[in-house]
């Protein structure tokens, strides 16, 4: 009997997985790549909400669990997926660069707000009030993540690509049994496809579609992130991603005319140079109305668990909502009830 199987390989599988693995614990992954979210994502972490200037709640910590995450994972795929880059908030006006500088003071912020307006001239951006810098903040390569980490546990024959039959699954005393594999506990991390789940599928998983574009632009001189209508990331050899568009009723992963319009009228507003566009990705981000994670277990089934609604920035809420279930399943440590699935139901 292993610990874990765990149904779901983006950016909450493999959190999940890679916490169970340091922790010592075996594990079976299955996943038939049909959730599109963690592979297209622009992958940000960045621990300020930089619309209205305020602290990503629980920053501090989520960042160093995060940072501790990618550092040791990093090692172990022998490959860089963490891509430490400033983010640059252009300002529109003296306005925002008042209110910056008033954040910048507060004590929660003070970490991630630069004090230094930056004025520096970016070829092709037109940028006269200049911009704000955050610190502590890139991104996570997650294409490149998932394909490494899919590599890693093929290898170690830990991975099973397969659609995953809810009908197979069977209880047993102390733990589960799907087909051949008999495991302690099974965990669920399927992202937008959790609205197929009979244990889960009740849970207010909104979804919000996002579109992002890869673009050519060798007259963009770029070595950081820059936010605004949207973000560029500086991807090398002159490609950059930009994104994103935010849909709440299209729940496909499949490109639109419309989010391709969208994020051409705002780069256009960005950008003053020629550009041409290498790709056009889209996925519904797991998102939930109250806008924390989905993690916890199943009421009264204490070997099925969840952890999903990770949103719009799963790579800095990843590895810490998979640690703290890690904790609750192996350590009976409470769960913040504002993560907690218990908080939408008598039954959950």
């Amino acid at each position: 009997m292993i610990d874990y199987l765990i149904v779901g390989s983006g950016l909450a599988g493999i959190s999940f997985s890679e916490i169970a693995l340091q922790n010592g614990k075996s594990i079976m992954v299955i996943d038939n790549n049909s959730q599109n979210s963690s592979k297209i994502a622009g992958g940000l972490y960045n621990p300020v909400i930089l619309k209205r200037f305020s602290e990503v709640g629980q920053a501090k910590e989520h960042l160093v669990t995060m940072n501790q995450f990618f550092s040791v994972l990093e090692k172990k795929l022998n490959t860089e997926v963490d891509i430490q880059l400033p983010i640059l908030r252009k300002f529109y006006s003296i306005e925002e660069q008042n209110n910056w500088f008033i954040a910048s003071d507060k004590p929660n912020l003070a970490p991630f707000l630069s004090t230094n307006l930056i004025t520096k001239k970016y070829k092709a951006i037109d940028s006269p009030f200049g911009y704000g810098e955050v610190l502590q903040t890139g991104y996570i390569d997650t294409a490149l993540l998932l394909i490494k980490y899919k590599e890693y546990l093929t290898l170690k024959k830990l991975f099973i690509e397969e659609y995953f039959d809810y009908t197979l699954l069977e209880e047993l005393e102390n733990g589960i049994r799907y087909k051949n594999i008999e495991a302690r506990h099974i965990l669920f991390a399927e992202g937008f496809g959790m609205h197929t789940n009979p244990y889960f599928k009740d849970l207010p998983l909104d979804g919000t579609k996002g579109e992002l574009l890869v673009i050519k632009a060798p007259d963009l001189d770029l070595d950081v992130i820059v936010n605004s209508s949207v973000f560029i990331v500086p991807l090398g050899n002159n490609l950059f991603k930009i994104g994103a568009t935010y849909n709440w009723d299209d729940k496909t992963d499949s490109p639109t005319e419309e989010g391709k319009t969208e994020l051409l009228e705002k780069i256009k507003e960005v950008i003053q140079c020629e550009f041409e566009i290498i790709s056009h990705l889209a996925g519904v981000r797991p998102t939930v109305k109250d806008r924390r994670p989905l993690i916890g277990t199943y009421a009264n089934h204490n070997s099925i668990h969840i952890l999903n609604g990770l949103g719009t920035r799963g790579v800095m809420l990843g590895p810490a909502m998979a640690k703290a279930l890690f904790e609750n399943i192996e350590m009976k440590i409470p769960l913040e009830k504002s993560v907690d699935i218990k908080r939408f139901s008598k039954k959950n």
